[in-house]
């Protein structure tokens, strides 16, 4: 929830707003998943969009599978990412108080949020050894989110459908919004980023998108923007698959 809900939906597109203690525990959701700051996220995921798959996106698609899921975070980078990177908008983060705090502060939050409370918690909680504790939470729970996170970067760049644009690479991919709670329906999300469900519909394997909805009712979410119907409609018929349109009436 912290990467979907949160730095994703909530702090980059600002697709809705939220009452101040769930902020708080959406800023500490996502340093528990031991990513970068969210201002560094947010800058890189702002970068993307503008300059999606070319020499200006941080995991530009156009240079293969590996470099867009992982290879990037392994290499400096380039030369054109650093200079746009540099006049990406970045003053509402800059602005916001308890994000420049969790910038400041990343590395010891990271410490204790992503490793020593989990950690701790598989302790004192289900009694297993520390060093089941410490593989569980510090390798394969990391592991595994930062890899599942990532196939949006890499499989829905490469494999799946585009019902929205035709014109670019992002696609929809089922596999990929099941294991990121719905965060596959990429080719939609390129198009409409500002659409606080990343999806035309609700209901398709979304949970990220439900949980907001039901923060909504619970009166800790409010604003949520979407995409109206007839606008998601003309831009099918100007850039994307007409055929969709028959499938889904």
């Amino acid at each position: 929830m912290g990467i979907t809900c949160g730095v994703h939906r909530l702090f980059t597109h600002k697709s809705y707003k939220v009452t101040a203690p769930l902020k708080i525990l959406l800023i500490l959701f996502f340093t528990s998943a031991g990513q970068n700051s969210i201002y560094q996220w947010v800058r890189d995921h702002r970068l993307h969009h503008k300059f999606s798959d070319t020499d200006a996106d941080p995991h530009n698609a156009s240079r293969g599978l590996f470099f867009s899921h992982i290879g990037w975070l392994m290499m400096h980078k380039n030369e054109e990412v650093r200079t746009q990177g540099k006049k990406i908008d970045m003053s509402d983060i800059e602005n916001d108080e308890m994000l420049m705090f969790q910038d400041r502060n990343f590395v010891l939050l990271k410490l204790i949020f992503c490793y020593i409370i989990p950690t701790t918690f598989g302790i004192l909680l289900w009694c297993e050894e520390w060093k089941c504790a410490v593989a569980w939470q510090c390798f394969i729970r990391y592991l595994l989110v930062l890899h599942c996170e990532m196939t949006v970067n890499s499989l829905a760049h490469t494999y799946g459908y585009q019902p929205y644009n035709n014109r670019i690479i992002p696609k929809e991919n089922r596999f990929v919004a099941t294991i990121t709670f719905g965060e596959g329906w990429h080719n939609y999300h390129h198009v409409f980023p500002f659409d606080y469900k990343s999806a035309e519909f609700f209901d398709t394997f979304n949970w990220s998108a439900a949980v907001i909805s039901w923060w909504e009712k619970m009166g800790w979410a409010y604003d949520l923007k979407e995409a109206k119907p007839e606008m998601v409609d003309a831009v099918v018929r100007r850039t994307g698959d007409v055929s969709y349109l028959d499938k889904v009436k």
